[in-house]
């Protein structure tokens, strides 16, 4: 399985709450994709939030972000960790 680093944007003012009820709506949705979100982090004055996530493809991280109603800006493979 291969790791995802994935982007959201414009989402200025997010709470810690709205975060863990995205990155919830991810984890019940992730094993109709063999997807796994491992974690999620958040930039409120920016709008950005990051979650990194173990699956097969970007296309399948993508589809569960959009059943979950939050689709991905942009997802990056990311091959190499230490």
């Amino acid at each position: 399985m291969a790791h995802f680093m994935d982007v959201h944007h414009g989402m200025h003012g997010i709470t810690a709450d709205q975060l863990h009820r995205a990155h919830q709506a991810d984890l019940a949705l992730e094993k109709d994709e063999n997807v796994h979100f491992e974690r999620a982090w958040a930039d409120p004055d920016s709008g950005t939030i990051y979650c990194l996530s173990e699956g097969p493809s970007a296309d399948a991280v993508q589809r569960v972000h959009e059943r979950a109603g939050h689709k991905a800006d942009e997802i990056h493979e990311v091959p190499l960790t230490v």
